[in-house]
């Protein structure tokens, strides 16, 4: 929605569309971000703002309030890159299913969406290029509490699919509220897997200082690549800080706290593995991959 009032005709002097980067003075406060677009909800004398921490802000601007602009958004468009090949790195399938991870930051806006493609969800974490040769793809864009079994039957095919056509691992972006029974499902589904099938999700939003996203999805890429393993497994942060994540077994992991980073766990066993920077350690037996 567009802004109206006298938030409209303080942006409009400014010359200020979203996107843009302006600074708000009202008072003596002074706050400075990215011009985020107008909700329904919101009251017409609210602009809100995208603070350099990442966090958003909305301020009442009243008569004697001023808009000026600081920078211009990017004008070019939304350009579409081809995921880069290196020769020598093994294959990893990424299969998109929705949810808090598998959305992306347009520093245009600063507003988060759902990733239209997995390429795009690839590209907010470049650092997966430099671990693997990324295959991927979005299978489903839905909310996690929207699974059902033919989605869950449908994920298995493309898994299979994946690890038979060479991918030495699959990794699976899910919503986080059912992705323990996405990980269960699969784990019935799939038998004599040829590298592991890693279920990752995040508790917070990658537009967030405190997002999780980017070290489950590093930690999930390095278990593909370098572990020994053929099971299906959940990967997740172990702490609530950056330290490690921990890899849990697909029937044996429940989802615990509704926004801890760390808010899986591993029921009545250890889980399966550790993964800390570029180290992965297993904790105890283990299904090791087939040979298909």
């Amino acid at each position: 929605m567009t802004h109206t009032g006298l938030a409209a005709q303080l942006l409009k002097a400014a010359g200020a569309t979203v996107g843009d980067t302006v600074r708000i003075q009202k008072g003596h406060e002074t706050h400075t971000g990215v011009l985020m677009p107008r909700h329904e909800f919101s009251d017409e004398a609210i602009i809100t703002l995208k603070l350099p921490s990442g966090y958003n802000i909305g301020l009442r601007v009243t008569q004697g309030s001023t808009v000026a602009m600081v920078s211009k958004k990017e004008t070019k468009g939304d350009v579409r890159k081809k995921l880069p090949r290196g020769q020598g790195r093994k294959d990893v399938a990424v299969i998109s299913t929705g949810g808090t991870i598998a959305s992306y930051v347009d520093y245009r806006t600063g507003a988060v969406h759902p990733a239209k493609s997995a390429d795009e969800l690839v590209f907010s974490v470049p650092e997966l290029m430099d671990l693997c040769n990324v295959r991927a793809k979005v299978l489903y864009s839905i909310l996690s509490e929207n699974m059902t079994v033919a989605h869950w039957q449908g994920l298995a095919r493309a898994v299979a699919e994946e690890l038979n056509s060479g991918a030495v691992g699959a990794i699976v972006p899910h919503g986080t509220d059912t992705m323990g029974f996405t990980a269960a499902a699969l784990s019935f589904m799939l038998k004599n897997l040829t590298g592991p099938v890693v279920c990752v999700g995040s508790q917070r939003s990658s537009d967030r200082p405190s997002s999780d996203a980017t070290m489950n999805l590093l930690a999930a890429t390095r278990l593909c690549v370098d572990a020994d393993l053929g099971e299906v497994v959940v990967m997740m942060h172990g702490e609530p800080s950056d330290s490690y994540c921990l890899a849990h077994r697909g029937t044996k992991v429940r989802k615990m706290h509704s926004s801890r980073r760390d808010a899986f766990a591993s029921m009545n066993i250890q889980p399966i593995a550790r993964v800390e920077g570029s180290e992965v350690r297993f904790n105890g037996h283990h299904l090791k991959r087939s040979e298909g």
